[in-house]
């Protein structure tokens, strides 16, 4: 693959970086998918009682694109070309959960879990679209959270009630066991 397909000109000796856009088109996409990992940002998004504890985990349902089938989820996106990890978070904390659930993003973009998912079952994490790594979080939101995009609607559960086994089932590609992780870490589970 030539520089230029990465969108680098030469201007004498000196090669320069274009500014591309940040979204892929599908072929592209795909085509980036089977070559290197991808970065994402993932969100739990919670409420919390004043002393700061988890009472409230809030889990999407949506559409499963790959297997045709409703599932529940995190709050779920890329991160793009040129952006920063707090403003992916941002950005798809947003579009998950709507302009109005004022998320309470955390000082430092260190994440609470890294995840690895594979295209192959069998390795822990699953998709089988990509080899992706996703830095995990879990956000207080204090606002009116409005499912958006592919979301059908949030569902809020206690952090028993998210980690339980038949919930657990209904989280694809294995992401159960990265929300008990993520619970665990924040302090929710007993």
């Amino acid at each position: 693959m030539t520089m230029e397909a990465f969108g680098e000109e030469s201007f004498g000796d000196e090669p320069r970086w274009e500014s591309a856009p940040a979204w892929l088109s599908e072929g592209d996409l795909a085509a980036t998918r089977g070559r290197v990992p991808i970065l994402y940002v993932e969100a739990v998004p919670v409420r919390v009682d004043p002393d700061g504890r988890v009472r409230e985990v809030g889990l999407l349902l949506r559409g499963s694109p790959t297997t045709g089938t409703i599932t529940r989820s995190l709050v779920s996106g890329r991160v793009l070309h040129g952006e920063r990890i707090r403003d992916a978070l941002m950005r798809n904390l947003e579009k998950d959960l709507g302009p109005t659930a004022f998320p309470v993003l955390p000082l430092s973009t260190v994440p609470a879990a890294v995840a690895e998912y594979f295209p192959w079952p069998g390795e822990g994490l699953h998709d089988p679209r990509q080899h992706a790594v996703a830095l995990a979080y879990v956000v207080p939101v204090s606002g009116e959270c409005q499912p958006r995009q592919d979301a059908l609607e949030l569902t809020w559960m206690s952090p028993a009630e998210a980690v339980a086994d038949s919930v657990a089932a209904e989280m694809e590609g294995g992401r159960g066991a990265l929300l008990r992780q993520l619970l665990h870490h924040a302090g929710a589970l007993g």
